[in-house]
């Protein structure tokens, strides 16, 4: 079962246990760290070493990251900057998709790929087993329906191996989840939510009862007008910027959400760490609350 512990001094959130690796709840997504589109290397090189580096320094503990982006970008930076990793560092990466010549995300979940990408994740990451592997459903439009059971079936087979310690599932759908439910344990779900998009609702609140982290992705996007200036003016209110509201209220949203906001800049980082130790008072809450029921303006 995983719980959460108390806040650490350094990160907001506190910490989460997702089997038997502890995590800070906000973490980092290195996907920001290739070049535009999520193609190629950094404009920066040294500098995307620093974020990473800062990233650790500060006590994060959680990074997240895939072999698809850039491709090959990623890993390969995290490895430069990190390796030998830490003991209390976990990194946790994604297969299930790659890229083509147009930067596009096709799916690749045939068992053969799936084999291919978790071998290119360890070696490009340098490490005999990967802490956590999430496997990509749907496609770049969002989930789809569909049964999962030989695309995670391949999963579970690579972990009883011992190339993988946990498993987790993205862009997934409701019946997906349930049907991973029945085949093998998984200790995180990572979907798109905000406070825009809030139809995963229900699901963060039966994964928090079931002790699975939620991961949100897309942590401040789709906002109409109407429900940017409610956010706006709750930022305004604090003095602050309308996403560290945003991600400060993931974090109040449930004790079970793990943050991995990315960034290319260390002084970035440092201010989402900042914004999301907002303290959200109960009617900031709900008037933020407010914001995923509100439609679009006329």
């Amino acid at each position: 079962m995983s719980t959460p512990t108390t806040s650490t001094p350094s990160l907001p959130g506190g910490t989460w246990t997702m089997g038997d690796l502890t995590v800070t709840r906000f973490g980092y997504g290195a996907m920001q760290l290739t070049g535009p589109g999520v193609m190629g290397p950094p404009a920066d090189h040294d500098g995307a070493l620093a974020v990473l580096r800062e990233a650790v320094r500060l006590g994060i503990t959680h990074i997240d990251t895939a072999d698809a982006y850039g491709p090959h970008v990623t890993n390969r930076l995290i490895r430069e900057a990190l390796h030998p990793y830490p003991d209390s560092l976990h990194l946790v990466t994604k297969v299930g998709a790659v890229r083509d010549a147009q930067g596009g995300w096709p799916p690749a979940r045939e068992p053969d790929d799936l084999r291919r990408a978790v071998h290119s994740n360890l070696e490009a990451l340098g490490v005999e087993t990967l802490d956590l592997v999430n496997l990509r459903l749907g496609d770049a439009t969002g989930p789809r329906p569909g049964s999962l059971a030989e695309a995670y079936g391949t999963l579970v087979d690579l972990q009883r191996q011992g190339l993988i310690r946990h498993l987790g599932l993205s862009n997934a759908t409701a019946d997906q989840i349930a049907e991973a439910r029945t085949i093998a344990p998984f200790v995180c779900v990572q979907n798109l939510y905000n406070l825009a998009h809030r139809q995963d609702d229900d699901l963060v609140d039966r994964l928090a009862e079931q002790g699975v982290a939620y991961v949100p992705f897309f942590p401040l996007g789709g906002f109409t007008p109407l429900q940017s200036s409610v956010l706006s003016a709750v930022a305004a209110r604090l003095g602050a910027r309308p996403m560290s509201v945003a991600l400060a209220w993931l974090l109040h949203r449930s004790p079970n959400i793990l943050l991995i906001p990315g960034t290319s800049s260390v002084a970035h980082l440092r201010e989402n760490i900042t914004g999301a130790g907002l303290t959200l008072s109960e009617e900031d809450l709900a008037e933020l609350d407010t914001i995923g029921r509100r439609s679009a303006a006329p």
